[in-house]
């Protein structure tokens, strides 16, 4: 699987409407064959800034990229941010979430 977290540093007129703006292009993605999981959230420590974490099949991030939802996030979003994001991108084991082994509920 390719695992994937954005750091996107949103301006601050724009970080409370963040999901809204960006909810044709979540919407869109998520509808991917290749996508696992796509979920944003808010920084606890900078209200300014959104955490995305992504998951898709290891041959689901290139379709990814090269659709057009990509395309066009790429022409509006910078609009919205005050910087570059930042970005970790790895292939890891696994297709999935696991539960988490050293904290179990019930």
């Amino acid at each position: 699987m390719i695992f994937i977290v954005v750091k996107f540093p949103v301006k601050p007129e724009y970080a409370d409407r963040w999901g809204e703006i960006s909810a044709e292009f979540t919407e869109a993605t998520r509808a991917e064959p290749g996508n696992k999981f796509f979920e944003w959230s808010r920084s606890l420590t900078d209200p300014n800034t959104y955490v995305l974490v992504e998951g898709f099949e290891n041959d689901g991030a290139g379709p990814h990229v090269s659709s057009e939802h990509f395309k066009k996030m790429q022409e509006e979003f910078p609009t919205y941010l005050s910087a570059t994001p930042k970005i970790l991108s790895r292939h890891i084991d696994g297709d999935d979430w696991d539960d988490m082994g050293e904290l179990a509920v019930g």
